[in-house]
Protein backbone atom coordinates (compact mmCIF):
# COMPACT_ATOMS: atom_id res chain seq x y z
CA UNK A 1 0.00 0.00 0.00
CA UNK A 2 1.19 3.35 -1.28
CA UNK A 3 0.46 6.87 0.74
CA UNK A 4 1.46 10.23 -0.04
CA UNK A 5 2.64 11.85 3.21
CA UNK A 6 2.66 15.63 2.38
CA UNK A 7 4.03 17.74 5.51
CA UNK A 8 3.00 21.20 6.54
CA UNK A 9 2.60 23.16 9.74
CA UNK A 10 1.35 26.53 9.62
CA UNK A 11 4.29 28.32 11.54
CA UNK A 12 7.08 29.42 9.92
CA UNK A 13 9.89 31.87 11.76
CA UNK A 14 10.90 33.24 7.96
CA UNK A 15 7.84 33.26 6.22
CA UNK A 16 4.48 32.88 8.39
CA UNK A 17 1.75 30.86 7.95
CA UNK A 18 3.12 30.58 3.99
CA UNK A 19 1.32 27.21 3.49
CA UNK A 20 -1.94 29.73 3.11
CA UNK A 21 -0.29 32.50 1.16
CA UNK A 22 -2.65 33.11 -1.64
CA UNK A 23 -1.41 32.15 -4.81
CA UNK A 24 -3.44 31.99 -8.49
CA UNK A 25 -6.76 31.71 -6.92
CA UNK A 26 -5.44 28.46 -4.27
CA UNK A 27 -3.39 28.79 -1.41
CA UNK A 28 0.43 27.88 -1.89
CA UNK A 29 -0.26 24.14 0.23
CA UNK A 30 -3.48 23.41 -2.46
CA UNK A 31 -1.20 23.67 -5.04
CA UNK A 32 1.15 21.63 -3.74
CA UNK A 33 -1.79 18.75 -2.74
CA UNK A 34 -3.37 19.17 -6.56
CA UNK A 35 -0.11 18.48 -8.37
CA UNK A 36 0.08 15.23 -5.83
CA UNK A 37 -2.88 13.87 -6.56
CA UNK A 38 -1.74 13.30 -10.04
CA UNK A 39 0.65 10.19 -8.07
CA UNK A 40 -0.72 7.25 -8.36
CA UNK A 41 -1.07 5.88 -4.69
CA UNK A 42 -3.55 4.78 -2.61
CA UNK A 43 -4.07 7.25 0.62
CA UNK A 44 -3.38 10.96 0.37
CA UNK A 45 -2.61 12.37 3.68
CA UNK A 46 -1.67 16.06 4.93
CA UNK A 47 0.42 15.74 8.48
CA UNK A 48 0.98 18.25 10.58
CA UNK A 49 0.91 19.20 14.43
CA UNK A 50 -2.30 19.50 16.56
CA UNK A 51 -1.91 23.48 16.66
CA UNK A 52 -1.78 23.57 13.09
CA UNK A 53 -4.57 21.19 12.57
CA UNK A 54 -7.89 23.71 12.24
CA UNK A 55 -6.26 25.98 9.72
CA UNK A 56 -4.90 23.14 7.51
CA UNK A 57 -7.17 20.49 7.79
CA UNK A 58 -10.13 22.40 5.88
CA UNK A 59 -8.12 22.98 2.44
CA UNK A 60 -7.01 19.19 2.94
CA UNK A 61 -10.35 17.70 3.10
CA UNK A 62 -11.65 19.68 -0.23
CA UNK A 63 -8.10 18.40 -1.87
CA UNK A 64 -8.81 14.89 -1.54
CA UNK A 65 -6.52 14.38 1.36
CA UNK A 66 -7.13 13.12 4.78
CA UNK A 67 -5.41 14.67 8.00
CA UNK A 68 -3.23 13.07 10.66
CA UNK A 69 -1.72 15.49 13.42
CA UNK A 70 1.27 13.91 15.58
CA UNK A 71 4.43 15.57 17.37
CA UNK A 72 5.54 18.64 16.26
CA UNK A 73 9.19 18.61 16.56
CA UNK A 74 9.63 14.77 16.04
CA UNK A 75 8.22 14.65 12.53
CA UNK A 76 9.30 10.93 12.33
CA UNK A 77 7.62 9.95 14.47
CA UNK A 78 4.82 11.66 13.20
CA UNK A 79 5.66 9.85 9.97
CA UNK A 80 5.93 6.49 11.75
CA UNK A 81 2.14 6.96 13.63
CA UNK A 82 0.67 8.10 10.12
CA UNK A 83 2.19 4.91 8.10
CA UNK A 84 1.23 2.49 10.97
CA UNK A 85 -2.49 4.47 11.06
CA UNK A 86 -2.79 4.16 7.35
CA UNK A 87 -1.33 0.54 6.92
CA UNK A 88 1.30 1.70 4.38
CA UNK A 89 4.35 0.05 3.44
CA UNK A 90 5.67 2.69 0.83
CA UNK A 91 5.39 6.69 1.57
CA UNK A 92 6.40 9.23 -0.86
CA UNK A 93 7.52 12.36 1.13
CA UNK A 94 6.46 15.96 0.19
CA UNK A 95 6.41 19.06 2.06
CA UNK A 96 4.42 21.68 2.15
CA UNK A 97 6.31 24.58 1.16
CA UNK A 98 6.66 23.34 -2.40
CA UNK A 99 4.00 24.23 -4.78
CA UNK A 100 6.05 22.96 -7.83
CA UNK A 101 6.41 19.71 -6.65
CA UNK A 102 6.46 17.43 -9.86
CA UNK A 103 4.20 14.52 -10.53
CA UNK A 104 6.08 13.36 -13.31
CA UNK A 105 9.52 13.14 -11.42
CA UNK A 106 7.52 11.49 -8.52
CA UNK A 107 5.64 9.20 -10.08
CA UNK A 108 8.78 8.44 -11.98
CA UNK A 109 10.23 8.06 -8.63
CA UNK A 110 8.05 5.69 -7.41
CA UNK A 111 8.05 3.48 -10.41
CA UNK A 112 12.07 2.97 -10.33
CA UNK A 113 11.49 2.56 -6.11
CA UNK A 114 9.21 -0.53 -6.72
CA UNK A 115 11.18 -1.93 -9.30
CA UNK A 116 14.64 -1.60 -7.81
CA UNK A 117 13.46 -2.53 -4.53
CA UNK A 118 15.55 -0.25 -2.60
CA UNK A 119 14.49 1.09 0.87
CA UNK A 120 14.99 4.58 -0.58
CA UNK A 121 14.95 6.27 -3.95
CA UNK A 122 15.31 9.98 -4.87
CA UNK A 123 16.36 11.66 -7.79
CA UNK A 124 19.29 14.02 -7.55
CA UNK A 125 19.58 17.48 -9.08
CA UNK A 126 16.29 18.50 -9.64
CA UNK A 127 15.36 21.95 -9.18
CA UNK A 128 14.91 22.47 -5.15
CA UNK A 129 11.04 22.24 -4.43
CA UNK A 130 10.09 19.79 -6.86
CA UNK A 131 11.16 16.57 -5.72
CA UNK A 132 9.60 13.95 -2.96
CA UNK A 133 11.49 10.79 -1.63
CA UNK A 134 9.99 7.80 -1.41
CA UNK A 135 10.79 5.11 1.64
CA UNK A 136 9.46 2.18 2.93
CA UNK A 137 7.81 2.90 6.07
CA UNK A 138 9.72 -0.45 7.21
CA UNK A 139 13.00 1.85 6.95
CA UNK A 140 11.28 5.16 9.01
CA UNK A 141 10.29 2.05 11.97
CA UNK A 142 14.10 1.38 12.09
CA UNK A 143 14.99 5.02 12.31
CA UNK A 144 12.45 5.69 14.55
CA UNK A 145 13.41 2.86 17.36
CA UNK A 146 17.14 3.17 16.30
CA UNK A 147 17.70 7.07 16.25
CA UNK A 148 18.53 9.38 18.98
CA UNK A 149 19.61 12.39 17.20
CA UNK A 150 17.61 15.45 16.97
CA UNK A 151 18.18 16.06 13.20
CA UNK A 152 17.66 12.98 11.98
CA UNK A 153 14.27 12.74 13.88
CA UNK A 154 13.15 16.69 12.66
CA UNK A 155 14.07 15.95 9.09
CA UNK A 156 12.86 12.20 8.82
CA UNK A 157 15.08 10.45 6.18
CA UNK A 158 18.90 11.59 7.29
CA UNK A 159 18.97 7.68 8.92
CA UNK A 160 17.83 5.90 6.27
CA UNK A 161 19.82 8.00 3.62
CA UNK A 162 22.91 7.23 5.19
CA UNK A 163 22.09 3.73 5.16
CA UNK A 164 22.22 2.89 8.03
CA UNK A 165 22.08 -0.81 9.24
CA UNK A 166 22.07 -1.84 5.63
CA UNK A 167 19.53 0.32 4.18
CA UNK A 168 19.82 0.05 0.74
CA UNK A 169 20.00 3.59 -1.04
CA UNK A 170 19.04 4.67 -4.81
CA UNK A 171 19.73 8.09 -5.63
CA UNK A 172 19.68 8.51 -9.56
CA UNK A 173 20.65 11.07 -11.74
CA UNK A 174 17.34 12.15 -13.60
CA UNK A 175 16.74 12.80 -17.37
CA UNK A 176 19.01 15.78 -18.70
CA UNK A 177 16.06 17.96 -19.22
CA UNK A 178 14.90 17.80 -15.13
CA UNK A 179 18.33 18.74 -13.92
CA UNK A 180 19.04 22.19 -12.66
CA UNK A 181 20.01 21.76 -8.78
CA UNK A 182 21.13 25.72 -9.18
CA UNK A 183 17.20 26.31 -9.71
CA UNK A 184 15.58 26.82 -6.55
CA UNK A 185 11.62 27.03 -6.58
CA UNK A 186 10.89 26.19 -2.94
CA UNK A 187 8.97 28.73 -0.71
CA UNK A 188 11.03 29.66 2.44
CA UNK A 189 11.19 33.25 2.30
CA UNK A 190 9.15 36.17 0.73
CA UNK A 191 11.85 36.17 -2.50
CA UNK A 192 10.98 32.59 -3.28
CA UNK A 193 7.33 33.28 -3.13
CA UNK A 194 7.53 36.36 -5.30
CA UNK A 195 9.60 34.05 -7.99
CA UNK A 196 7.47 31.22 -7.90
CA UNK A 197 4.43 34.02 -7.94
CA UNK A 198 5.74 34.62 -11.45
CA UNK A 199 6.66 31.23 -12.73
CA UNK A 200 2.96 30.24 -12.07
CA UNK A 201 1.88 33.48 -13.58
CA UNK A 202 2.67 31.91 -16.89
CA UNK A 203 2.02 28.88 -16.45
CA UNK A 204 0.34 27.28 -13.34
CA UNK A 205 0.41 23.87 -14.46
CA UNK A 206 4.22 23.73 -15.37
CA UNK A 207 5.85 20.60 -15.04
CA UNK A 208 9.91 20.47 -14.55
CA UNK A 209 10.76 19.73 -17.75
CA UNK A 210 9.44 23.29 -18.93
CA UNK A 211 10.18 24.47 -16.15
CA UNK A 212 13.61 23.93 -16.12
CA UNK A 213 13.94 24.93 -19.80
CA UNK A 214 12.05 28.45 -19.53
CA UNK A 215 13.53 29.30 -15.41
CA UNK A 216 16.71 27.08 -15.47
CA UNK A 217 18.91 30.24 -16.30
CA UNK A 218 17.01 32.75 -14.99
CA UNK A 219 18.34 34.77 -12.07
CA UNK A 220 16.03 34.47 -9.28
CA UNK A 221 16.99 38.30 -7.92
CA UNK A 222 16.45 39.56 -11.46
CA UNK A 223 13.05 38.10 -11.57
CA UNK A 224 11.86 39.04 -7.91
CA UNK A 225 12.80 42.61 -8.70
CA UNK A 226 10.90 43.03 -11.86
CA UNK A 227 7.92 41.90 -9.94
CA UNK A 228 8.43 43.62 -6.38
Amino acid sequence: MTGIFLQARIDSSRLPAKALLALGGRTLIEHAMVRLRRVPADVYVLLTDEASLPFLAPYARARGFAVFAGPRDDVLARYVMAARAYGVRTVVRATGDNPLVSAVAASAALALHRREGADYTGFRDLPLGTGVEVVNASALFRAAEETVDPYDREHVTPYVRRGEGGLVVNLVDPPPSWAAPHLRVTVDTLDDFLFVCRIMSEDPDVEIEDLVARWGGKARDAVVEGVR
